[in-house]
């Protein structure tokens, strides 16, 4: 399954509600991952310009963004921002397709 990365922030009445009534937020989003099919790996809070990143597998980008959408429908969430990671291996394998394909490129404005 492909993984994601996904960082994003807390609205300012999250925050003041999980202040009131602090939750694991990891248990909410690993059950809306294994709705759409997926799993979590890890759940962080992060500090910086995001205030969490997560980890994620899914079975595709359709179920990793309605995931998302799902999330963020509730109106805790905002500027989520996801990223495809892949493994080493799967790296080596992209750059040697990448290999194959250099033949086929021309550069803009080149001969």
């Amino acid at each position: 399954m492909p993984t994601y990365i996904t960082q994003g922030r807390y609205t300012r009445e999250a925050i003041r509600g999980m202040i009131v009534k602090p939750e694991d937020r990891a248990e909410a989003v690993s059950r809306l991952l294994s709705k759409a099919g997926g799993r979590l790996i890890g759940y962080y809070l992060t500090f910086g310009e995001y205030d969490f990143l997560t980890i994620a597998e899914a079975p595709s980008e359709t179920q990793m963004a309605a995931a998302l959408l799902a999330a963020a429908s509730g109106g805790g969430v905002t500027d989520l921002r996801t990223t495809v990671a892949m493994t080493s291996i799967e790296a080596k394998g992209v750059f040697a397709a990448a290999s194959d394909l250099t033949t086929a490129v021309r550069t803009p404005g080149g001969v």
